[in-house]
């Protein structure tokens, strides 16, 4: 995915223990920074057919000047490693703090979107020391107060698995699918999808073994109700959430908000943006960070 990276932006590695977590952080000019002088900011992606660290690279350039930046490719996403495996939402936990152990030495700010901001909150709730502030785009469980966001396909179907390679490849791997996906299901302006949108996620999706990890979300085995646990937040939060955001409505996110209004200190609302406010509006989600960063 480097060459999806904005300029002065580097490929890092650590290993966990369910393969290498390949990152992203500056490491030539325009940032020459020394990384022990700068608070740190880790950007996670959400889930979902293509998705990768490029979610976010409209948006980190911001703060690389004033911030050491972190932006890895989760495990089963981008160029990190595709295990071959049923996943599952402790996979994710695990991985996050085992990268998070490996790269901070100090809490650090997060900023995270949909399913996995909400896997964020479950980990500042279960190791608090590790966080200084959340900053989370419209984060659910997809199974929040026991209501799913709306499976796309039945579950028989998805798990057959003479089935599984076709789902994926007509879903996913093809660039037809790809812009059908971003313009109809993730973004509430089509016209802002480009080209280079979809490539990204088109690269990420064709990644050997990536099916594995797209198709346990799509399966439903990565949903959880996250209105069991918001109410134990105490780490500073502040939520953003778009307007037109599909399978997760606004109404969604003021319901969840409402439930620990101790810990979650501001709710943004984003106009005319879908599930991906920070690739669709970025220029409004940097001028809402910069307030508080």
């Amino acid at each position: 995915m480097i060459q999806f990276q904005p300029p002065g932006f580097g490929q890092k590695v650590i290993p966990t223990s369910q393969g290498n977590i390949v990152y992203y952080t500056q490491s030539v000019a325009p940032w020459l920074i020394d990384e022990h002088q700068r608070p740190t900011l880790l950007f996670l992606h959400n889930f979902g057919g293509g998705a990768s660290a490029y979610e976010w690279s409209k948006v980190y350039p911001a703060f690389a000047a004033t911030h050491r930046i972190l932006a890895p490719d989760l495990i089963g996403w981008g160029d990190s490693a595709h295990p071959v495996r049923n996943y599952t939402i402790n996979d994710y936990l695990t991985t996050i703090t085992e990268f998070i152990n490996q790269t901070c030495d100090s809490p650090v700010t997060v900023i995270a979107s949909s399913l996995t901001a909400a896997l964020a909150i479950r980990l500042a709730i279960t190791q608090p020391s590790l966080f200084k502030k959340l900053f989370l785009i419209c984060p659910s469980g997809f199974n929040d107060f026991g209501e799913g966001a709306g499976r796309r396909l039945p579950l028989g179907l998805i798990s057959l698995p003479l089935l599984e390679d076709l789902i994926y490849t007509l879903g996913a791997e093809n660039e037809l699918a790809v812009r059908n996906f971003l313009q109809s299901f993730l973004f509430a302006s089509p016209q802002l999808v480009t080209q280079e949108m979809v490539q990204a996620y088109l690269y990420s999706a064709q990644q050997p073994n990536a099916k594995f990890s797209a198709l346990a979300f799509l399966r439903g085995d990565l949903y959880f109700d996250l209105s069991l646990y918001i109410q134990q937040l105490i780490i500073p939060t502040t939520i953003f959430w778009g307007e037109q955001a599909q399978f997760t409505r606004l109404r969604l996110g003021q319901r969840l908000s409402l439930l620990n209004t101790t810990a979650i200190q501001n709710f943004y609302t984003i106009p005319k943006t879908g599930i991906l406010p920070h690739l669709e509006a970025p220029a409004v989600l940097i001028g809402i960070l910069q307030r508080h960063l």
